[in-house]
């Protein structure tokens, strides 16, 4: 199994506070990568896997995760954990922007956002609209 980054995912309660983070870590050298209104993600330009995201909801989900682990084989994480009997906070799903995310809880009752990056046009071949793993 493969990692490919681990981000922490930050709740904040408005835009005005994502802005102020986004200034706040822009001091410490990240730049925005990713900004969709109620995420954005923030990289560092010499390490691209050194991230922080902040989020003022969740949209497709019941929570804002803690922390989001990327992996090479999303199905193969989602397959162990289940069959470990952990708590699945959201069941494991495409999502319209290219990834395949799952979140569950850890022991210490932290969410994680676990994912897959799709390659295009990936969706479109799993063609079970992503409710089903």
């Amino acid at each position: 199994m493969t990692i490919r980054r681990i981000v922490p995912d930050v709740h904040v309660g408005s835009q005005a506070a994502m802005q102020t983070n986004r200034d706040f870590y822009g001091l410490l050298g990240f730049e925005e990568v990713m900004h969709m209104g109620w995420v954005m993600t923030m990289a560092s330009p010499a390490n691209p896997t050194a991230q922080i995201s902040f989020f003022t909801e969740e949209r497709t989900a019941p929570v804002v995760p803690d922390l989001s682990v990327e992996v090479e084989d999303v199905d193969a994480v989602y397959a162990q954990v289940t069959a470990s009997g952990a708590e699945v906070v959201r069941e494991l799903r495409d999502e319209e922007w290219g990834v395949r995310r799952f979140f569950v809880r850890d022991p210490n009752g932290r969410v994680v956002n676990v994912l897959t990056h799709q390659r295009a046009g990936e969706m479109s071949v799993r063609g079970d609209g992503g409710d089903q793993p």
